[in-house]
């Protein structure tokens, strides 16, 4: 691992206001953009996915598919510059990285499913309201954090990667199945070998490697498979050079590009959602103040992060770009790194705004094939799942908490199996409820984030240490 000491003295290393030479500084940045590219990025090709957009450069949603990738680099960046610099309350002026959110994706894929161009107008204003809400709750975020224990919390990122699981197998097989018929070698070995390569480098890094390298694992993973697609002929040298040459070099983003439409089940999903999000916040702002600074984090700092959350969100929904979040990748790398300077991530952040206004950087992106995408975010998917897990470890499994758990989980699962995986046109469970609530309920999450919270805020404390007998002869044990 590499040698950090040498940057400053501990004191200073602890000061989020200390700036390091900038020799050191600019790598140490770039470092915090490579630990999250990848993962900002692919919540924009999923959504052009499933909007239905031609991922080919001569497809006339080539644009549309490069524009999305260009508005997440930008605002990421420019939402990572409220974090660190501030704005009177809004930021938490920490080393807090911001990029596109995972956890925004199931309420955005039935909003655009299908719909091509025509249903980003509804998204990107559920998007605007919820960020609008969403900066609205660092007003008292502190009072509501009761509501959400980690059994609200872990069910809900664990959900949240079980929905989106399948986008990995269905990418790693070579696209969306609803095309498969357009696509012959929709789930050949050419197309897994492209995903597996990309998984074993990935974890060959991670778990080998040191540093840098370590880092950004996924990213390095996914160029090494990028070069084995060429290599064996799933993506051609003529696509790669046409995506860069019909990409402009400089672009502005434009306000309102694709409308605003106020769409009932998109704000209320949106701002359901921030709830879920503020506390993901919440979180990493602990875990950077912790592990950078040794300290809990101030009143003023969640306030700010929270703020600045949501304003990054509305903002970048207004030009395009997609809900932004605190990534904890990054956090992780403070911690490792041991360099609390906001500084240095300000100058992570002002690489991915130069990189947001070159859509020749988003050409390239857009070029990597499916099947190699598909193994990075395998990686990723299920490391959400283990982060969903790894909160519910601090569950005091009694047979309240199980109940609640269990009942929340079968209904939110239940309707993502049950819905989603239905040919269109066939009847299904949710078919008599208005298309607002649908929609919202087709996601599962919101269904089984409500229930839990609802149970756990109702149901009285289980205070007998009895176990709850369930099938299988498994029980469910205090933890005392």
């Amino acid at each position: 691992m590499a040698n950090y000491a040498s940057l400053g003295t501990p004191e200073q290393l602890r000061d989020p206001n200390f700036t390091p030479g900038l020799h050191k500084a600019i790598p140490l940045g770039i470092q915090h953009v490579l630990a999250m590219f990848v993962s900002n990025v692919t919540p924009a090709i999923i959504i052009a996915g499933a909007a239905g957009f031609g991922f080919g450069s001569n497809s006339p949603d080539f644009p549309e598919l490069l524009y999305l990738i260009q508005m997440s680099m930008l605002f990421a960046g420019v939402a990572t510059l409220i974090q660190t610099i501030g704005v009177g309350p809004v930021g938490a002026k920490l080393p807090i990285v911001q990029g596109t959110s995972f956890a925004f994706i199931p309420i955005m894929i039935p909003l655009v499913a299908g719909k091509g161009v025509d249903g980003l107008a509804a998204m990107f204003g559920g998007i605007i309201i919820g960020g609008i809400f969403h900066a609205c709750i660092g007003t008292f975020i502190g009072k509501i954090r009761f509501a959400l224990p980690p059994l609200v919390t872990g069910l809900v990122v664990t959900m949240i990667g079980l929905a989106l699981v399948k986008v990995g197998i269905e990418y790693a097989a070579g696209g969306v199945p609803a095309k498969a018929s357009n696509n012959p070698e929709y789930g050949s070995f050419l197309n897994w070998s492209a995903a597996l390569v990309v998984i074993f480098v990935t974890l060959g890094l991670k778990f080998y490697a040191k540093g840098m390298l370590a880092v950004s694992a996924v990213l390095v993973g996914i160029i090494v498979g990028y070069v084995y697609a060429l290599l064996v002929g799933i993506l051609s040298f003529d696509a790669v050079s046409g995506s860069w040459s019909n990409a402009a070099a400089f672009a502005l983003p434009q306000p309102f590009k694709y409308g605003f439409e106020f769409s009932i089940a998109a704000i209320i999903g949106f701002c359901l959602m921030a709830f879920v999000s503020a506390v993901e916040t919440v979180g990493d702002v602990s875990g950077i103040t912790k592990g950078g600074a040794g300290r809990e984090a101030t009143d003023d700092e969640i306030q700010g992060a929270t703020y600045a959350d949501g304003i990054g969100t509305a903002f970048a929904g207004i030009f395009g770009g997609l809900p932004n979040t605190s990534f904890s990748q990054n956090v992780g790398l403070i911690a490792m790194t041991g360099v609390m300077s906001r500084h240095v991530v300000t100058i992570g952040a002002i690489f991915l705004i130069i990189c947001g206004l070159v859509p020749k950087v988003g050409g390239v992106i857009r070029t990597v094939p499916i099947e190699v995408l598909g193994g990075g975010v395998i990686v990723m998917f299920g490391m959400v799942v283990a982060a969903g897990v790894s909160m519910l470890s601090d569950v005091n499994w009694n047979r309240r908490n199980m109940v609640i758990f269990a009942t929340a989980l079968s209904v939110g699962l239940g309707l993502q199996l049950e819905v989603l995986n239905m040919a269109p046109g066939a009847p299904n469970a949710l078919q008599y409820l208005p298309d607002s609530l649908r929609v919202l309920a087709a996601s599962g999450i919101l269904p089984a984030a409500l229930i839990a919270i609802v149970l756990n805020l109702i149901l009285p404390e289980d205070i007998d240490g009895e176990p709850m007998e369930v099938s299988g002869g498994m029980a469910g044990h205090r933890n005392d």
